[in-house]
């Protein structure tokens, strides 16, 4: 298997930590303490965001740099444009609607699967954005 795609199942096991941090914080805000769809959003994906950078970073790339606050600040612009496409897509796919079903009894709200569209989408963009930029790592050659 080659590097790229161990890096890539490896990111993926991580974020699925952060999409449970991110749906956990999410849920708390709009559902419980009754914020607005979209800030509630925003604070999930700054959550899962955070502990996204510090398990990619030991696990993912196993980044040495001494730099932390720079490679943070690359890693959280990257998941800012990513929460940019990520209220895109949500917002695109409420636009389309009917996206909810009932499982179990359950109601799962058009947000819900709009926010998990939205969360593979962004999957991809952060991936690639992150691997090529954020740990990008410097040929040996090099200088």
């Amino acid at each position: 298997m080659s590097p790229f795609i161990k890096k890539f199942i490896r990111f993926g096991v991580v974020g699925f930590t952060g999409f449970i941090v991110d749906f956990a914080v999410t849920w708390f805000f709009r559902d419980v303490a009754g914020l607005f769809e979209y800030a509630a959003n925003a604070v999930g994906f700054t959550f899962g965001a955070t502990s996204n950078y510090f398990l990619n970073r030991r696990w993912t790339w196993r980044s040495d740099n001494p730099n932390i606050g720079g490679e943070f600040a690359k890693f959280f612009g990257v998941a800012l444009a990513g929460l940019g496409i990520n209220s895109l897509v949500i917002y695109i796919c409420l636009s389309v609607g009917g996206l909810g079903f009932v499982i179990g009894g359950t109601e799962i709200s058009d947000f819900w699967v709009a926010k998990v569209i939205a969360t593979g989408v962004v999957m991809i963009w952060n991936f690639l954005i992150n691997n090529f930029f954020t740990f990008r790592q410097k040929d040996p050659g090099s200088n």
